[in-house]
């Protein structure tokens, strides 16, 4: 019932109400942050918008920020039927994860699953089971190698695109949250923000969408989704703007450092893909890791530059 108060409450309100967000402290000793995920995070803007917008406004960050998210891919081991027409089954990244942290020794590890997680079909137990099973021993192989764990809830599956799902990633978002009162995880919840701004602009526009396939968000969804951990990590401010554009408005040469660094992300994404090894085929080959790392010097050279300018 409270749940029916706020979001008709939302129609009442010029800007959407957003629920708050635990705040978490980026650890002063962290130097690596690791992104994990599937075609979501592949795809990689909302992590080019935390970054770009963290060290403009923190000009002295020596923070990496590195995406390793990998399309199609489940923490929970599962694969739906026929998945790409019989051309794989879904990668697990109970395969790769291990070659992942030996090479990258992350000290923070962000974490989003569950997009795939639920296969696309309606809830069910034993798949829920998988993929509580799944973020469980994800998180104590994160504590093995001492790094720090933020779990991210999921993002919204667009109800029109078919409620029953949309009601699976509602409960594996609830049960995620969950674990911040039950188990202490820090857990950082972007599918409510989400699907509350997707209800409020359908009510304006009946047309209105946040991923035209119900899966995968554009800019303004990718926006959502950075809006949220920058208001957990303490970036307070964001709340007030409705795109990344707006948030580095401001900032003489944001738009620029922008556009270097999901370039830089990018080659750096494909080349520790490559290097750490996946069974997905149909992806981009990175080049070596040294070429990469190279190129990639190159382009921090010119954020820097452009940094100091602001």
């Amino acid at each position: 019932m409270l749940r029916l108060v706020l979001v008709f409450l939302l129609f009442l309100l010029p800007k959407v109400f957003v629920f708050s967000q635990s705040t978490y402290e980026i650890p002063t000793e962290s130097k690596r942050i690791l992104f994990l995920g599937n075609s979501i995070t592949y795809s990689g803007q909302y992590i080019s918008y935390l970054e770009t917008y963290y060290r403009l406004k923190h000009q002295d960050s020596e923070l990496e920020w590195i995406n390793v998210g990998l399309p199609s891919e489940t923490v929970s081991g599962l694969s739906e039927e026929n998945h790409a027409g019989g051309a794989f089954p879904r990668p697990d990244l109970h395969e790769r994860l291990d070659r992942v942290f030996e090479q990258l020794k992350p000290d923070l590890v962000f974490v989003n699953y569950g997009m795939n997680d639920g296969i696309y079909l309606p809830l069910d137990e034993g798949r829920f089971q998988k993929y509580k099973d799944g973020i469980a021993w994800l998180g104590s192989k994160i504590a093995e190698i001492d790094a720090e764990a933020i779990y991210v809830t999921p993002p919204v599956y667009d109800p029109k695109k078919g409620p029953a799902y949309a009601n699976v990633l509602d409960n594996y978002s609830d049960w995620l949250i969950s674990k911040r009162y039950t188990d202490d995880w820090k857990v950082i919840d972007i599918h409510w923000p989400m699907l509350k701004y997707l209800e409020y602009q359908r009510g304006l526009d009946s047309a209105f969408y946040l991923a035209k396939d119900g899966v995968h968000p554009g800019e303004i969804g990718h926006w959502l989704m950075a809006k949220e951990i920058l208001l957990s990590i303490g970036e307070s401010e964001v709340e007030d703007f409705d795109n990344i554009h707006e948030a580095i408005a401001s900032f003489a040469n944001g738009e620029k450092i922008l556009s270097l660094i999901a370039t830089r992300q990018a080659v750096l994404r494909d080349a520790w893909l490559t290097s750490t090894g996946h069974i997905r085929p149909g992806l981009s080959e990175g080049v070596p890791l040294a070429e990469a790392e190279e190129k990639a010097n190159q382009i921090e050279s010119q954020i820097r530059m452009l940094l100091k300018s602001n």
